[in-house]
């Protein structure tokens, strides 16, 4: 799977992603960090990406603009760190990695994680 792992989480993901044998990339590698969310979505839909972050704004968005794609990830915890979370993501991505592929919005934190399918009506 080709994740983009926003801004707001540590590069640290990058390597965690790959050795788990994904594609990522961290935004901060190939755009500026104060552009708005919404071409960060564009950027992903574009390029097959699922957008990786800790920002609940890209949910809003997708649910606003009823978009069908890029799926987004979103870490729903204080300490997002990937010492802490990094078998909770990887078990999300694989348990729910047809959804994603599909177009969904998953929200994690440590105790459940939530899929809605997109498009969000």
């Amino acid at each position: 799977m080709k994740i983009l792992v926003d801004m707001n989480l540590s590069p640290a993901w990058i390597t965690v992603l790959k050795d788990a044998g994904h594609e990522a990339i961290h935004w901060s590698t190939i755009g500026e960090s104060g552009v708005p969310d919404k071409k960060i979505l564009a950027w992903a839909r574009s390029n097959g990406y699922v957008v990786f972050t800790h920002d609940l704004d890209f949910g809003a968005i997708l649910a606003a603009t009823k978009a069908r794609y890029p799926s987004v990830l979103q870490i729903r915890t204080q300490d997002v760190s990937p010492s802490l979370l990094e078998d909770l993501v990887l078990s999300v991505l694989a348990q729910f990695q047809k959804n994603l592929m599909e177009g969904a919005l998953i929200s994690v934190d440590q105790d459940i994680s939530r899929v809605r399918i997109l498009p969000i009506h």
